[in-house]
């Protein structure tokens, strides 16, 4: 697997579609819902289906082999 790579956010959390869009692994919120609701996307080893989802610095996302984690 690939090293972390840290997301800068300005705030404690972020939610799980605009993080996959800022990480760039998505170019945009309609593909990053549908990756999400088709289960491509785990948080800390979880599946996550909602794009909801918060995610806070130290929560490790993994879409398609790339991991990366929110950081301030």
């Amino acid at each position: 697997m690939s090293d972390i790579q840290q997301v800068p956010i300005s705030d404690g959390a972020i939610r799980l579609g605009q993080l996959l869009k800022l990480a760039g692994v998505v170019p945009d919120g309609a593909m990053a819902r549908m990756v999400i609701e088709n289960a491509e996307v785990t948080v800390d080893g979880a599946v996550v289906t909602r794009r909801g989802t918060q995610i806070r610095p130290g929560m490790v996302v993994t879409y398609q082999s790339e991991r990366f984690t929110p950081s301030h």
